[in-house]
């Protein structure tokens, strides 16, 4: 493991949790940097915790998180934009700024959660901006690594979570036939990998797509849900231009339910592409979710 603290920038966040508690497992120093940090609930005296006020669309506090570190995390992610935080702004400038201003600071070691399917031919203002992201990563580090992970799941997710709470309905809409294919994986797997990407030796791979062991259709996930509450629901295909004009209709809404970048994302495979490094490359066999409802689904 490096030595002195690694800063995680969005530490505060899902993912960044797990990274957090990871590498404190591991016996490293942690800086979490946010733009609200705060101590997590497992925290102990002991604990080799930091705290730092940052924003990675601020020049100033993103240097400051970064001083003395010796390998930074960018867990920041935002999925519906405002006025005050564009997808432009936060994962194409904020994170070609955070790469930037580590190798300024002689930082060698950056990690930068993506998405798998980045690409900027993409109809969704989001994947754009994850692959341009990207992109304007490796221009300002070149041996910066590349994380994509497919659909996170684990306790307190937003995925199991809302589907447990569609189990309630007496008729589930899905997603088109419901024939997408995800391969979802743990929070804590993506965790343990990174700290395998910032451990030795440094790797020569670039980019790493993580899914979990099961290459999963959403209608099966659903029904897996399901089994698992010992619910019986119909499940009702509903087309996906039905799906972009209730977007639509929900943007004007302050905290809108459905966007349309989720549901374009809806509309494509969310699986792990050939020739990209995987958890087999990291020697690390992830969880699968059908093993993990029970510790991961909310309360009946």
């Amino acid at each position: 493991m490096t030595r002195g603290p690694i800063t995680v920038f969005g530490g505060t966040g899902f993912l960044g949790r797990a990274i957090v508690r990871e590498l404190v497992d591991a016996g490293q120093t942690v800086r979490i940097a946010a733009r609200h940090p705060a101590l997590p609930d497992w925290a102990e005296d002991g604990d080799r915790l930091e705290l730092a006020s940052a924003d990675i669309r601020d020049e100033a506090s993103t240097a400051s998180a970064l001083a003395g570190a010796s390998a930074a995390v960018n867990a920041v992610s935002l999925y519906v934009p405002t006025r005050q935080a564009s997808f432009e702004a936060v994962h194409v400038d904020g994170a070609s700024r955070l790469a930037r201003l580590a190798r300024r600071a002689d930082i060698e070691r950056l990690v930068q959660i993506s998405g798998i399917g980045a690409t900027p031919h993409s109809d969704s203002a989001y994947v754009r901006a994850r692959a341009r992201g990207e992109t304007a990563v490796l221009d300002a580090l070149p041996r910066a690594i590349i994380v994509r992970p497919s659909v996170l799941f684990g306790p307190g997710d937003a995925f199991l979570s809302t589907l447990a709470g569609l189990t309630r309905l007496p008729v589930i809409p899905l997603f088109g036939q419901g024939e997408t294919r995800l391969q979802p994986v743990h929070v804590v797997d993506v965790a343990r990998a990174l700290i395998r990407l910032l451990g030795e030796p440094l790797t020569e791979r670039r980019l790493f797509e993580l899914g979990g062991p099961d290459v999963m259709r959403y209608r099966e996930i659903l029904e897996l849900v399901l089994a698992h509450r010992k619910r019986d629901r119909r499940l009702l295909p509903v087309p996906f231009v039905a799906w972009r004009t209730l977007a639509t209709l929900a943007s004007v809404l302050p905290n809108p339910p459905l966007t349309r970048d989720q549901v374009i994302l809806m509309q494509r495979d969310n699986i792990v592409d050939d020739g990209t490094g995987t958890f087999d490359d990291l020697g690390i066999t992830p969880r699968a979710l059908r093993d993990s409802l029970p510790e991961c689904l909310p309360p009946p």
